[in-house]
């Protein structure tokens, strides 16, 4: 699967860069703890999600499957520190 990026260029998809910004926004949120293992998953459940709708998606459309996902097991500080660092 490729990735658009903001600037409009076009490279493979890295699951290690959701992986580190879900850990760097949790990093923020001691009582929401999550291991590297955990935020793996995530970024696995990201591909699997995304690889479904395109070839190609945009770094909007991951964000917004992270924030989602992250919500989706109840950590909502850890999604709003995600959103907000990538903004």
């Amino acid at each position: 699967m490729k990735i658009t990026k903001k600037n409009g260029t076009i490279s493979v998809f890295d699951d290690e860069k959701i992986v580190n910004s879900i850990l760097r926004a949790n990093a923020e949120v001691p009582e929401e703890a999550i291991t590297r293992a955990e935020a793996a998953a995530i970024a696995d459940e990201v591909f699997s999600r995304l690889t479904d709708e395109s070839e190609i998606i945009s770094t909007a459309d991951v964000r917004t499957c992270v924030e989602r996902l992250l919500c989706e097991r109840g950590l909502q500080e850890t999604a709003r520190h995600y959103m907000e660092y990538r903004k």
